[in-house]
């Protein structure tokens, strides 16, 4: 099953139920494909994406942005910012130790969001 972005986007982060079982690799690499930038671990437990915006207000306002949408679908992601403007994420359902639908739904509205990164020279 693949989804792109958009068709991920207009979906609801649900709540794992007692039990869930992480995606499957494979699972993980045919989601992970319909999110550009997005890079799947070599364990394929979480995503992680990286940002390099336009400077540290940009930074601060992207992670703004992301935990507002993070707290409206209850799924959080790790963030880290170092060097005043890169931003990483990465994206797992700690609850079942790996990948759900979750983590790919929220991946898909932060690349929805406005960002100003930094301009290629």
């Amino acid at each position: 099953m693949r989804l792109n972005a958009g068709e991920l986007s207009r979906k609801k982060c649900e709540p794992c139920q007692q039990g869930t079982t992480p995606f499957s690799f494979e699972q993980a690499k045919e989601y992970v494909v319909g999110l550009a930038d997005w890079a799947l671990a070599s364990d394929g437990k979480s995503i992680t994406r990286h940002y390099v915006m336009k400077d540290f207000m940009a930074a601060i306002q992207l992670m703004d942005r992301i935990a507002e949408v993070a707290e409206a679908e209850d799924h959080h992601p790790d963030l880290h910012l170092t060097g005043y403007r890169k931003l990483d994420m990465t994206l797992a359902t700690h609850s079942i130790g790996g990948l759900s639908e979750n983590d790919f739904i929220l991946a898909a509205k932060i690349e929805a969001l406005p960002k100003e990164l930094k301009k290629s020279a």
